[in-house]
């Protein structure tokens, strides 16, 4: 399948927001191998094969290992991740597959438990963002490059 547009060119404004936004979120609380592992999740979770590519790409740049990253998707049962990272996990999650739910107290506990409230919500903020441009990607069909 082709693009269906170019949203930079479309909305110069709307993308400079964008950006703007995930400019902010690069430079939040959150270290920065934990947030590629949320953008990974949250963009499987949205069948987002742009940002998936993209952001474990950024990841390996960083030194995150491959079997991590096979991991991801089955984070629950593996040894691979720290409590704080599954809390994140199970945070992107919940907040990615919000409509028809809430996000339940054992998943808040969990996260309160590894994060401060600061860092609870800059990564609710990154999970917003990414979930944004995975709107974007798959809505207008961006693919990776091959």
């Amino acid at each position: 399948m082709e693009p269906r547009l170019d949203y930079y060119a479309a909305s110069p404004r709307a993308m400079k927001a964008m950006i703007t936004l995930e400019a902010m979120t690069s430079h939040l609380s959150i270290e920065e191998p934990l947030m590629h592992l949320i953008k990974i999740r949250a963009s499987q979770l949205n069948h987002c094969a742009f940002c998936t590519d993209m952001h474990s790409i950024d990841a390996r740049r960083l030194g995150e290992s491959d079997r991590r990253l096979f991991s991801i998707s089955v984070w629950r049962s593996s040894d691979f991740f720290s409590p704080r990272e599954k809390a994140a996990l199970a945070w992107t999650e919940a907040l990615t597959q919000l409509t028809g739910s809430d996000v339940s107290d054992e998943v808040y506990e969990a996260l309160r438990a590894e994060f401060t409230e600061a860092e609870m919500v800059d990564l609710t903020m990154a999970i917003n963002a990414i979930s944004s441009w995975n709107r974007l990607a798959v809505s207008f069909r961006q693919k990776p490059s091959t």
